[in-house]
């Protein structure tokens, strides 16, 4: 099986035409992970306000969240290139200026706009880079597997680059200014940002100038009704990723509280971190289930996996329990995602997939910001308890999301999508 899975990599590698793609795909993505916190720590800092800090943190996670599909749909009608080319000089220019108006005890308003700029800019290497991956695979004629593994790979990536930018910011906060780390994120943005939009794999992505001729007419009530539920079922998708956000969130505030209890809270950032790599390890894993186990089961085994993994967590009360409950519940987490991406890659046209990921990453991103701002107060009132009790409702939500919904009947694979579906598929 570990052959195959190699094998399985490669193919998925050599789409690219060898390692350059994922690996300045992973670098560019890499600052959106270091900014977050980073401006948390730098603002902490220089203006020895947390409620300051917050406010600028949330300011940035909101921009991210509101700009992230405008980038996408910019991407899908531009194309990838220019977007992201202009997207990361203006993000590396936003953190740049953020870091001197810091540095500067700027007022708050001006930091939080800053903030706003900076998550509006964000080029959204990651969702871009699945919707380029997506896109050589069917232009190569490859099959749902090639593609799912393609997922797995960039969901891998993604959670390396969280764990990963974290860590960065945590070093540089501590050796020598949380500033270097922001540095090192602008830097990242204008040279890996730049390669990735430069790569020639940009030409897979690029608009069709083509006029389309128009599909031959359907009955009136099939043209009415599927446009309908391909858009039931993207909503469906995107709800499910704000409530794996939110599960996200919730289960940060519950950590961060239950090991400040203990005595322990430089634990809290380890304990995420491990969720986080043994997420990484099962989702590099998901390439290797069987075809036969179709996405819908997937999603439906993933959400209920989460729902009976996190109930742990509302009874854990000692540091080594916690280690133990939030590492298994992390190999819920890449499944989930993994599988929301390959079911949106299913049930959109292709001219509106890059806009269509980028919402599902604004959805967890903004599930999580909103989850950690709800939870944390909670957390603090109540005990760990209380956060993680949120993070349990938010998992069982997500289950029930995913049987009440069957994505697979709406839209056939889009191997086989032609011109004319595509002109006549609708928004969704």
């Amino acid at each position: 099986m570990a052959g195959a899975l190699v094998t399985t990599y490669r193919t998925v590698i050599g789409l690219g035409g060898g390692p350059l793609l994922p690996a300045v795909s992973f670098l560019g993505r890499l600052p959106t992970a270091m900014c977050q916190l980073g401006s948390l720590l730098l603002v902490a800092r220089t203006s020895g306000s947390l409620a300051t800090a917050g406010l600028v943190g949330g300011a940035l996670a909101a921009g991210q969240t509101v700009g992230g599909p405008v980038v996408g749909r910019l991407a899908d009608r531009l194309g990838q290139r220019p977007v992201v080319l202009v997207a990361a000089l203006l993000n590396a220019c936003a953190v740049t200026a953020l870091v001197v108006a810091a540095l500067g005890r700027a007022p708050t308003v001006l930091l939080a706009a800053l903030g706003v700029a900076t998550g509006l800019s964000v080029p959204q290497v990651g969702p871009l880079a699945r919707t380029r991956t997506v896109a050589l695979a069917r232009r190569a004629g490859s099959g749902d597997r090639t593609v799912s593994a393609a997922l797995s790979l960039e969901g891998t990536l993604d959670e390396i680059s969280f764990v990963l930018g974290p860590a960065l910011v945590g070093v540089a906060a501590t050796v020598a200014h949380p500033a270097a780390a922001l540095a090192l994120a602008a830097g990242l943005l204008v040279v890996c940002g730049t390669a990735f939009a430069l790569h020639p794999t940009a030409r897979a992505v690029a608009p069709d100038r083509a006029p389309h001729r128009p599909a031959a007419p359907r009955g009136r009530a099939r043209r009415r009704a599927e446009p309908h539920r391909r858009r039931g079922t993207v909503h469906a998708l995107r709800a499910s990723a704000a409530l794996q956000g939110a599960m996200f969130g919730a289960c940060q505030a519950g950590i961060t509280a239950l090991t400040e209890e203990l005595g322990a809270p430089g634990q809290s950032g380890l304990v995420y971190a491990a969720m986080g790599v043994m997420s990484a390890v099962v989702g590099l894993a998901m390439a290797s289930v069987p075809s036969s186990v179709t996405l819908t089961a997937r999603w439906r085994a993933a959400t209920c996996a989460a729902l009976v993994l996190a109930l742990p967590l509302l009874v854990v009360h000692s540091l080594v329990w916690l280690y133990v409950v939030v590492v298994v519940l992390g190999s819920a987490y890449a499944p989930h995602l993994i599988t929301l991406f390959a079911l949106t890659e299913r049930v959109v046209p292709a001219s509106r997939l890059g806009e269509s990921m980028a919402f599902m990453t604004s959805g967890i991103i903004g599930g999580q910001a909103l989850a950690l701002m709800a939870s944390g107060p909670v957390a603090e009132a109540r005990g760990p308890g209380a956060a993680f009790a949120v993070a349990v409702g938010t998992a069982a939500a997500a289950c029930a999301l995913s049987w009440a919904c069957r994505p697979e009947r709406e839209r056939p694979a889009s191997a086989g999508r032609t011109p004319a579906a595509e002109a006549t598929a609708g928004t969704p």
